[in-house]
């Protein structure tokens, strides 16, 4: 009989019951013991929906729920430092949306709480455990393309109307770059399997939208002379896009992060002729939920305790660099 973690669900955002929830009801190590919210009648709600025992009204409940092993963090990102840090010192293992923090101190202090505690703290990029992220590793890897040269990441939506979004809260961590330009930036790390040494950033800050970066597009160095280009924006037309380019080739990913089944294709090109690759299929979330609970059972991470603090060093580098429009080192 495989292992189940028990889950408590802290919060109940639209990415909690869209997607992880039902994610982790359908993974094989998995079950949800409870759900809380800062109000019961909502919580309540949520866990009629999914059939989950208990529901509470407060976060303070589920941390003492002594049923519950782990927690997963959907709160507004500038509450998950405070809650990241409790949960750890509640002797919880903690998957926490991304972006784990507002800036990087806080992602240490998260780190080191959660060090100090015992816990497994991950943070939940769903698309870094789609099978096809090993399959492109693997492909870059073999050589097929040659020598990696340069990534080129997109990722944007338009949703400038819903003034009243959360995004749009700059004191909240509102903005594209922690949004979603938060994918291609991680996902250049990933690739390339190196820390960035500088960063060149330009953006788009609307006072409508209390000045956070609607949009914003940038240079990334890494060592070697290599390099992402990516932009980003939550006020431009919707398009996603990666593009990893070898001396003898290149790889066009149409739809990098939220792929699942029948859009995880992605395309080989080499001497003048281009490859179809059809990965095995899955639900990110699913595989994150089970990725996560191997890690708790075993003590083995997927990826380095500090990844969440280097993350978060080159968004906070990304956003410095567009609002004094230089170049930062990250050195």
């Amino acid at each position: 009989m495989t292992q189940k973690l028990r889950w408590g669900i802290m919060g109940c955002a639209q990415i909690a019951t869209g997607s992880v929830m039902p994610a982790i009801q359908e993974s094989e190590t998995g079950v949800i013991r409870a759900v809380a919210s800062r109000g019961l009648a909502k919580s309540s709600a949520a866990a009629a929906e999914f059939g989950i025992e208990k529901a509470y009204g407060s976060y303070e409940e589920l941390l003492a729920d002594p049923d519950v092993d782990a927690v997963y963090i959907p709160l507004p990102n500038h509450l998950h430092c405070e809650w990241v840090i409790r949960a750890a010192e509640a002797g919880k293992h903690i998957l926490c949306e991304k972006p784990i923090a507002l800036n990087s101190r806080e992602a240490v202090d998260m780190v080191e709480a959660c060090r100090k505690s015992g816990v497994i703290l991950a943070e939940a990029y769903m698309y870094r455990h789609h099978p096809r992220i090993a399959e492109l590793q693997e492909i870059i890897a073999s050589g097929e393309i040659g020598e990696l040269r340069s990534i080129r990441g997109t990722f944007t939506y338009n949703d400038a109307t819903d003034t009243s979004n959360i995004r749009f809260k700059s004191a909240w961590g509102g903005g594209s770059l922690y949004d979603v330009g938060c994918y291609p930036l991680t996902a250049a790390r990933l690739l390339f399997g190196a820390e960035p040494e500088a960063v060149t950033v330009q953006a788009l800050f609307s006072p409508e939208h209390d000045n956070v970066d609607m949009m914003a597009s940038g240079l990334v160095e890494f060592p070697g002379g290599r390099g992402l280009i990516f932009d980003c924006g939550m006020w431009a037309y919707n398009r996603q896009l990666l593009e990893v380019l070898g001396t003898e080739g290149r790889i066009e990913i149409p739809m990098p992060f939220n792929a699942r089944f029948d859009d995880a294709e992605f395309f080989v090109h080499t001497g003048g002729e281009t490859r179809r690759v059809e990965p095995t299929g899955a639900n990110p979330y699913v595989q994150q939920a089970d990725h996560f609970a191997a890690a708790v059972f075993s003590g083995k991470r997927w990826i380095a305790e500090e990844d969440p603090v280097l993350n978060m060093r080159l968004i906070e580098s990304c956003l410095d660099s567009a609002r004094k429009r230089e170049r930062i080192s990250l050195l």
